[in-house]
């Protein structure tokens, strides 16, 4: 069959796709006698037919939760069978809520266990902001307990039509504003919710707007300077009284911004790190523990962030209360407790193998710690937050940065 080469156009109407349509089935009929003109044009016509049916009949991809609870009931299974992919029940009550993104762990364990497709899992990772709806509900952040904490003016006296407008400036104010009505960096770690998202972002533009105003006091950030030593310089302070205070000092003397700021109601939110949009970096800590050894993690924990992950519009926000699997947040876990227990003495130590006040006091003389430290991973490995509750520094950390707060 002779197949006429004729100019080719955009495809506009139907009869036109049907026409294409036709002559691709001729031109495939040819097999492998075609020629080199007619296969440059074959190619041509497919790919003007995949854009027009794209465009008229787009597929939308499969949703990852649905397509977890399709293969559940296809295969018969409850949400606990889920918990081995998933590390816990919560988890999985959370994932299919849509309440907590899926890890890299759990899709490569899902892909695995349940046959689902890695590529219909993987829009389950996304952040809640960018799944479906970006739509910005500007009544959902908490004005009234920022007008309180004179964040932004006293509603009361604003018009209601205002005090959007008020929130949107606030936001801005910290280079937070919406592109695409979505923020502008992308955020990590586990504190973020879908019902403590906005209240999150809040507090984040208070703290970059605070760190402003104290950005010409502290010294020049070299990432170079950041190391293993220094973040065990660091912990080694926590010995002191006024170790809270030291550690700060050195870290604003090393370019890096401390903000303390209480973490709003409805949020579980330890620390954060990120950086300003001129490369500063910024550390946000709630003191939602009045606690030094939960303080002593926290911080190291966001430093660690800052030396090895924030790079330009990464923030992390965490829930240290929360387990994560995500390689950031475990990498970060991992070099704080080095910093203050190094894992080949951890194991050896009395304090672990006989855990009484006396060893843990010693071993703390020689790792140049503070005890709260040591009884505070005792604690969280044991599971039991009962234990040596007189050595975990409690009521030992806001007071220290009470003239700040207020």
């Amino acid at each position: 069959m002779k197949i006429q080469i004729m100019d080719v156009r955009v495809i506009r109407t139907v009869q036109q796709y049907e026409s294409y349509l036709d002559e691709v089935q001729a031109l495939i009929s040819i097999g492998p006698k075609m020629t080199l003109e007619q296969s440059e044009r074959l190619e041509l016509l497919t790919v003007l037919l995949e854009s027009y049916e794209n465009s008229k009949y787009p597929v939308e991809s499969p949703d990852p939760i649905d397509a977890i609870i399709f293969r559940m009931h296809e295969k018969g299974l409850k949400q606990a069978d889920l918990a081995p992919f998933f590390g816990t029940n919560s988890r999985v009550s959370e994932v299919l809520n849509r309440k907590r993104p899926l890890t890299v762990q759990m899709i490569r364990s899902l892909s695995i266990g349940l046959g689902i497709s890695a590529d219909t899992l993987i829009g389950a990772s996304l952040p809640e902001q960018s799944h479906k709806s970006q739509f910005v509900d500007w009544s959902k952040f908490p004005v009234r307990e920022m007008a309180k904490r004179g964040w932004i003016d006293n509603i009361s006296k604003v018009a209601k039509d205002n005090v959007e407008d008020l929130v949107k400036n606030f936001i801005a104010e910290a280079g937070l504003q919406f592109g695409n009505a979505s923020f502008r960096k992308t955020f990590y770690g586990e504190a973020e919710t879908p019902t403590s998202r906005y209240a999150l972002y809040a507090w984040l533009a208070r703290v970059i707007q605070n760190a402003r105003i104290r950005k010409s006091e502290i010294g020049t950030f070299n990432s170079t300077e950041l190391s293993v030593n220094y973040l065990k310089e660091l912990a080694q302070l926590s010995r002191f009284d006024a170790g809270p205070l030291l550690a700060i000092e050195q870290l604003e003397k090393s370019g890096i911004i401390v903000i303390i700021e209480p973490a709003l109601k409805g949020t579980l939110l330890d620390g954060a790190a990120l950086k300003d949009s001129d490369g500063t970096p910024i550390l946000g800590l709630t003191l939602r523990y009045d606690r030094l050894d939960h303080f002593w993690f926290t911080l190291l924990h966001e430093v660690a962030h800052i030396w090895k992950h924030v790079d330009g519009n990464e923030a992390f926000l965490d829930d240290l209360d929360s387990s994560s699997e995500d390689r950031k947040e475990s990498e970060a876990n991992r070099l704080a407790a080095e910093a203050f227990i190094p894992r080949i003495q951890w194991r050896r130590s009395d304090a672990f193998t006989n855990p009484n006040k006396d060893t843990i006091e010693r071993f703390a003389r020689d790792l140049k710690i503070h005890p709260a430290v040591i009884a505070g991973r005792l604690r969280k490995e044991l599971g039991n937050y009962s234990l040596f509750s007189d050595l975990v520094g409690q009521n030992q950390v806001r007071r220290l940065f009470s003239s700040i707060q207020e």
